[in-house]
């Protein structure tokens, strides 16, 4: 295997590319109890529109299917549950379905390496019938009905819908009650099969383990469909127009206190690699001086009490879109976005603080540095940046690169009120 090391860190990565595609890593963490092991496809429910492998005409799916499709990744040829095993091994397993990215993962302080190989083979081992796929959508169906029922969801979701027009991410990733009642066995294994598909998969295994035995564990195990090796994914999305979708989106709820998302859309997409990662130091740095607690901003609002410490910030992006949320509750959202505006338009004319900046920067480098502390979120950030060109190693040198000049010049390109939305949920 390959080896990568980062000498500020004293990390290693070793990374092995499989002739059928499958990217391979491992990160020793010497002395660690626990294991971590995540299998993640580059596959998400933005996927709504593409060319099937074997296939030469566009089809489009419905909506929630890639998540339909992780559920349904545990029910297994013989009758039993993949989770049976993982459970009989001592292991915890768990996935998950973000908006780019399936991933199925468990952790473990013994039988490892069993459970890695049943990892590998259930995820290859796709069952869909008439007959389980039916019963699956009742289930599915009350999961979409409790996350509709919860305002933090909806008011984030409603954001979301605002800043974006055509763009799959305004779509709730678990679809609707309507578009998974319409979902097919076929329409599982042309997703499967496509996405499923070793060239577009990663492998992340950390902790105190042998790398030679990884590998023989993961060749041995290895048995993806010849025919799709190593095979192009023709994706199709919508046009995304620069400009927001709806200003205001407000919605009751049977709370007692008004929470409220304000998203402010990013314009500049359409990078990837070191410069996304370059753009996502620069806005975080940025996003920590405007809002988070100990900012001049949050102190004015929380003291006046039209805040309490549920308000925050946070910047997601990938490499077709992105966007900033400041999210909380407070008995006058309106007031709180007018505030943060005069606030913005204020710190644009003056200007940030470098002093602050340079504290922040400092802050930042602590916090990377002991994130390695933890191998499920080293894991985590890992293979979820992979898909987007980034390595995970690269962080504290981006971080070092960062000037205060990148961090003012966000400010006045990126918080904008043109491309800002405010969701609302309020008391019935």
């Amino acid at each position: 295997m390959k080896k990568i090391v980062n000498d500020i860190i004293r990390e290693e990565l070793y990374y092995e590319k499989l002739e059928n595609g499958l990217d391979v890593y491992y990160m020793p963490k010497k002395g660690f109890t626990k294991k971590y092991a995540v299998l993640a496809t580059n596959y998400g429910s933005n996927e709504l529109e593409f060319i099937p492998i074997g296939e030469d005409k566009k089809f489009r799916v419905n909506e929630g299917i890639a998540h339909f499709l992780e559920h349904k990744m545990f029910e297994q040829p013989d009758g039993g549950n993949a989770f049976d095993k993982f459970s009989k091994l001592g292991s915890n397993a768990n996935a998950s379905t973000n908006f780019t990215m399936t991933s199925y993962l468990f952790t473990a302080t013994e039988n490892f390496y069993e459970s890695l190989d049943h990892l590998i083979k259930y995820v290859q081992t796709p069952y869909f019938t008439d007959e389980n796929v039916e019963k699956e959508k009742g289930i599915i169906a009350q999961e979409i009905k409790m996350y509709d029922d919860d305002p933090n969801w909806k008011v984030y979701f409603n954001c979301l819908k605002g800043m974006y027009v055509n763009h799959p991410v305004r779509i709730d990733i678990a679809g609707t009650v309507e578009s998974i009642y319409k979902i097919t066995s076929e329409e599982l294994y042309k997703c499967y099969n496509t996405f499923y598909n070793p060239g577009n998969m990663a492998l992340f295994v950390i902790g105190d383990l042998d790398p030679d035995k990884i590998m023989e564990v993961v060749e041995n195990a290895n048995n993806f469909d010849v025919e799709k090796l190593n095979s192009e994914i023709v994706r199709f999305y919508p046009e995304e127009p620069t400009h927001i979708n709806e200003k205001e989106i407000v919605e009751k709820f049977p709370i007692s206190m008004p929470s409220f998302c304000m998203g402010f859309k990013d314009d500049k997409v359409g990078i990837e690699g070191r410069e996304l990662l370059k753009k996502e130091v620069v806005t975080d740095i940025l996003l920590d001086q405007i809002f988070n607690k100990g900012s001049e901003l949050y102190e004015e609002l929380y003291n006046s009490g039209d805040i309490n410490d549920s308000f925050g910030s946070a910047f997601s992006s990938q490499i077709d879109y992105g966007y900033t949320i400041v999210v909380g509750e407070s008995n006058d959202p309106k007031k709180v976005q007018n505030a943060v505006f005069e606030y913005i338009d204020k710190v644009k004319e003056q200007g940030l603080s470098e002093e602050d900046f340079n504290r922040i920067k400092k802050k930042k480098l602590g916090q990377v540095i002991k994130s390695f502390d933890s191998i499920i979120t080293i894991a985590n950030n890992f293979i979820s940046n992979k898909f987007k060109g980034i390595n995970m190693l690269d962080y504290l040198d981006v971080i070092k690169e960062v000037k205060f000049e990148d961090v003012s010049d966000r400010l006045k390109n990126h918080l904008k009120e043109e491309f800002s939305v405010m969701s609302i949920v309020e008391p019935k």
